[in-house]
């Protein structure tokens, strides 16, 4: 009982920092991952001590040595799939739900993650892609997932559906390198499509659980397997490396690597932890918990 006291206490101090108006709000990092959900993470390309969150109430970006955390975003919504754009700095792209309720369809923000716009509602939209990923080979390529895969091919702007979406899908990745081949991290194993998500084939060592995929413009691919923890394979064959099985009953779900050293990594667990690596993924310490 106590715990709910004191969750419910932490979340009502969110909700307040992170309303419509509270963009530029500075809380604790820990408040911040006590009182929200985490929907995804990116580095700011310019400026790699600036680690953005996008939560079920904003996005926000930290100051790991401080460890606070600043609402960016003018709104509070709750951003899913929040990915970055591969080259052009300030630029990501999301989708979710507005604070009000409903589906906010495909969004853009080229201001750091502060305003949104909506480029398309998407097929049967407005859609709510949870799964959305840009293609680092071909940034006006990007899938996203909802009912069934989408992909556009014009930054955004129109999508159109290409097939139903691999069952048990948790997470989704474009490759680093080819713009036709696809990830999918699922409940039954890694699967891969190298014909834009039209069909799927299983990747070898992967059948087990896979919770998070992240792929790199020079064509790595980390994958978090549960029962063997976080692994690093290379395009096109994927002979996977063991990185990291340290993590005791820790499942990371949301995993970004900084996009000028791939020796930096950032990852968010099932409970909230933010941890860090900077040797690649070989080691990892914890940055804050709830």
């Amino acid at each position: 009982m106590r715990r709910h006291i004191q969750r419910a206490i932490i979340l009502s101090l969110v909700l307040i920092f992170a309303g419509e108006s509270s963009a530029g709000q500075t809380i604790p990092l820990q408040v911040l991952l006590g009182g929200t959900h985490v929907h995804g993470l990116a580095i700011d390309r310019a400026d790699p001590d600036r680690l953005l969150i996008a939560t079920h109430h904003g996005v926000f970006v930290t100051q790991i040595a401080a460890g606070v955390a600043t609402q960016v975003s003018v709104r509070a919504d709750d951003f899913m799939g929040f990915s970055p754009h591969p080259t052009q700095t300030g630029t990501y792209f999301a989708s979710g739900h507005p604070a009000d309720g409903g589906n906010l369809g495909v969004i853009r923000s080229t201001d750091g993650g502060a305003g949104w716009e909506m480029l398309d509602p998407g097929v049967g939209g407005p859609v709510d892609f949870h799964q959305l990923d840009v293609s680092k080979s071909d940034s006006s390529v990007l899938y996203g997932v909802y009912g069934t895969l989408q992909v556009s091919r014009d930054g955004g702007e129109t999508w159109r559906a290409v097939a139903g979406a691999p069952p048990g899908l948790i997470d989704l990745a474009v490759s680093g390198t080819d713009a036709h081949r696809l990830y999918a991290a699922t409940e039954a194993g890694l699967l891969r499509s190298t014909d834009a998500g039209v069909s799927w084939q299983g990747t070898p060592l992967l059948a087990e659980p896979v919770s998070s995929i992240a792929t790199t413009a020079i064509g790595e691919v980390f994958a978090f397997a549960i029962g063997s923890g976080l692994l690093r394979g290379v395009e096109p064959h994927l002979l996977w490396k063991p990185l990291h099985r340290g993590f005791g009953e820790n499942v990371l779900l949301h995993l970004t690597i900084d996009p000028n050293d791939p020796t930096r990594l950032f990852a968010v667990t099932q409970r909230n932890e933010l941890l860090a690596s900077r040797d690649g993924g070989l080691s990892w310490t914890s940055v804050a918990r709830p």
